[in-house]
C-alpha cells in the first residue's frame, strides 16, 4: 500500500498555467467576432466580460482589453469553451450560433445567452458544463 508521500511525490502535476495577457487579448479578439456571429448586442457583451458598457467600447475600439484580472480571463475561456463545444456538437456552424437564442428545455424555456445575461461568472459556466456534458466530453 501506498503512503500519501509516496502518492503526492509520484503523482503528475496538474496544476494549470494561468493565462497570459496576450492569451487574454487573443481570447478578446475572438470574442468580439463570437458576438457578431451570435447577434450579441454590445450591452450584452459589457455583461458577459462583466465590464462597464463604456469600458467595453474602449476595449472594442482597441480590439485590445485592458488588464484584466482572473475572473475576466475566466470569463473569455469560458466563451471559448462555449464557441468550442457548439462547434463540436453542430456541423453547421451557423446552428451553433443560432442555438445560443433558442428557448432550450434544460434552461427552464430560456435561452443559453439570456443565463448567461445574468452576469455572473457562473452563469456563463453553467452554459459551458452543460454543453460540456453534451458533447460527451469527459
Amino acid at each position: 500500500m501506498l503512503t500519501l508521500t509516496e502518492v503526492t511525490t509520484n503523482s503528475p502535476s496538474f496544476s494549470a498555467k494561468p493565462i497570459t495577457d496576450a492569451e487574454a487579448a487573443a481570447m478578446f479578439r475572438a470574442a468580439l467576432n463570437l458576438f457578431q456571429l451570435w447577434g450579441v448586442t454590445d450591452d450584452d457583451a459589457a455583461t458577459l466580460l462583466d465590464a462597464p458598457r463604456r469600458t467595453f467600447a474602449r476595449w472594442k475600439a482597441n480590439r485590445a482589453p485592458g488588464p484584466l484580472g482572473r475572473d475576466g480571463k475566466a470569463r473569455l475561456s469560458n466563451l471559448m469553451g462555449i464557441h468550442k463545444a457548439l462547434r463540436i456538437i453542430f456541423h453547421e456552424p451557423q446552428r451553433g450560433y443560432d442555438w445560443i437564442k433558442a428557448p432550450n428545455i434544460a434552461f427552464g424555456g430560456q435561452s443559453a445567452l439570456q443565463i448567461m445575461l445574468g452576469g455572473e461568472l457562473t452563469d456563463l459556466m453553467r452554459v459551458r458544463h452543460y454543453l460540456d456534458a453534451e458533447r460527451g466530453a469527459w
